[in-house]
């Protein structure tokens, strides 16, 4: 999600073009998950069954996505990336709704008892 709010902010604020901002965002990035991956494999928290196809089919969806980013123009580029954030917005919006919803209920059980 990190990644998703630098793109916007340096699109927006700074004016960088979206496939500048893009890169610059792969490369703060690679550190970040390079970091996690090793105090997850220290604290022994990954499963590397599920782990190894979901990074298979990880680096195939990037490199998918790299080259489709490429070759389209930055206004389109743009345009889909909007959607992406409005589609995280309203699944992000349904998930606290949902909790909210579900916590009140447990609240409104335990009052009861």
């Amino acid at each position: 999600m990190d990644g998703t709010i630098l793109i916007f902010l340096l699109t927006l604020f700074s004016g960088i073009d979206q496939h500048i901002a893009q890169g610059i965002n792969l490369i703060f990035f690679i550190p970040t998950c390079i970091t996690t991956i090793l105090v997850n494999i220290k604290n022994k928290i990954i499963n590397f069954k599920i782990a190894i196809p979901i990074i298979i089919m990880g680096i195939i969806g990037a490199i998918i996505g790299a080259k489709l980013s490429i070759k389209l123009p930055v206004n389109i580029l743009k345009k889909s990336f909007g959607i992406f954030l409005i589609l995280i917005a309203i699944h992000e919006i349904y998930s606290l709704k949902k909790e909210y919803i579900n916590n009140k209920k447990t609240n409104n059980r335990n009052i009861e008892k």
